[in-house]
């Protein structure tokens, strides 16, 4: 069977399954969630064991550190990921909710939501996104095909295998939970050509996969991910507010998509604030790359060119400005966002509603981090993808984001 039959194969099995999550109750739903999260905690070694390998793997390919901390699982963060699938469980079934009128004639218009159908996701070294979206598309009624990057395949095998287990003592269809096992650009190019299979892909991860995914594939798509974000310290800020902010949006985790890849600084504080932010970060070995003002206070930094401005960096690596003004600030941002997250350090409240209102992205922080777009942060128990398109949804994804509506039309004989 060759890849593309081979793919074909898997998202009929799945859409073919998808019967069995139509007729499950929320309770029933709730309860597959609840199962896979005891068999996550109780298979923890196992999944660790084979995430070594994954790791070591990763080591001598030469993948930077900063991707391997995604890629890691330990104990915290399994029990992390269990803990939030029972945030899942705890969470409004989005399915059946919606409205009702009553038209003159007498017809009874009932707009409901219903799933998407069978879910597709791309997606690149973090094996917690296999159990969110596994975890998301089962309690809104989808199925869902999973293809992960070559360097965590060991441990997808291994979370897909104990969830499909957890699953078939269920009602529900363990076949509702596909992974495709090559990792190949073949096997991602047949999912993407899978229309008529496959509702609606989602890719996750960085720009060059997410922009693949967006100019080849035949299947509907929710572009997500791409995080160039940056974040403005204004002459108002309170400039000890700033640097705990700055320091956390960069390097707490630089390799994901929320973290920080530009600062711009007004030049009423960069002279105290840089020096400062400068000390503040050398424990992690950030490299910082800045224009000429930048430069002149942190002797021994290397020149920032307008490629480092437009790159998102995924690493201890960040690019700085100096700016004269709040406008200079929203228009460099303009020019270089990606439309995912954008922050703002001020004290005042008129510059911060302009902030606000000038730029266009899917999260927009006022003396905060933006390492907070995140679906489990907003609320949403976990997040399939942090989506920076417009249609048909934006921002961190969560269950009501996984569905679409109907119309149910109730009459009694009315014709037209």
């Amino acid at each position: 069977m060759d890849t593309y039959e081979y793919v074909k194969d898997l998202c009929e099995r799945a859409a073919a399954a998808r019967g069995t999550l139509a007729v499950s109750s929320t309770a029933e739903r709730n309860s597959a969630l609840l199962a896979i999260a005891e068999a996550l905690i109780r298979e923890c070694d196992k999944i660790i064991a084979k995430n070594e390998k994954d790791i070591a793997l990763a080591g001598e390919n030469g993948v930077p550190g900063p991707m391997i901390d995604r890629l890691t699982l330990n104990e915290k963060r399994i029990h992390g990921i269990a803990d939030s699938l029972k945030e899942v469980v705890m969470l409004s079934d989005p399915i059946g909710k919606g409205t009702v009128s009553v038209r003159p004639n007498g017809l009874k218009i009932m707009k409901v939501r219903v799933p998407l159908g069978t879910v597709g996701m791309i997606y690149e070294a973090r094996p917690n996104v296999t159990v969110d979206a596994a975890a998301l598309c089962l309690k809104s009624g989808n199925a869902v095909v999973l293809r992960g990057g070559k360097e965590a395949i060991n441990t997808n095998l291994a979370l897909v295998s104990l969830m499909r287990t957890a699953l078939s003592g269920t009602g529900i269809s363990p076949d509702v939970l596909q992974l495709i096992g090559d990792t190949s650009r073949k096997g991602s190019e047949a999912l993407m050509n899978m229309r008529g299979f496959i509702d609606v892909l989602i890719p996750r991860g960085g720009k060059g996969l997410i922009r693949a995914v967006v100019d080849n594939a035949s299947v509907p798509v929710i572009e997500t991910g791409a995080g160039n974000c940056h974040i403005y310290i204004d002459s108002s800020a309170d400039l000890e507010k700033a640097l705990k902010v700055a320091v956390n949006a960069k390097v707490s985790r630089p390799a994901v998509c929320n973290a920080v890849e530009t600062m711009l600084v007004h030049s009423d504080v960069y002279k105290s604030f840089l020096p400062a932010f400068y000390q503040a970060t050398r424990e992690y070995g950030l490299e910082i790359r800045g224009c000429d003002r930048a430069r002149a206070v942190l002797s021994g930094i290397k020149e920032a060119t307008d490629e480092d401005y437009a790159t998102e960096f995924d690493d201890y690596i960040l690019a700085v400005k100096v700016v004269d003004s709040l406008d200079e600030a929203i228009e460099h941002i303009k020019k270089y966002t990606t439309g995912h997250s954008e922050a703002i350090m001020t004290e005042d409240i008129g510059k911060a509603h302009k902030f606000c209102s000038s730029i266009d992205c899917a999260a927009v922080y006022v003396n905060a981090s933006t390492r907070f777009t995140d679906g489990g942060e907003f609320g949403l128990g976990a997040e399939i993808g942090i989506s920076t398109q417009k249609l048909h949804t934006r921002g961190p994804m969560g269950l009501d984001d996984l569905t679409t509506v109907k119309y149910i039309v109730e009459g009694d004989g009315q014709i037209r």
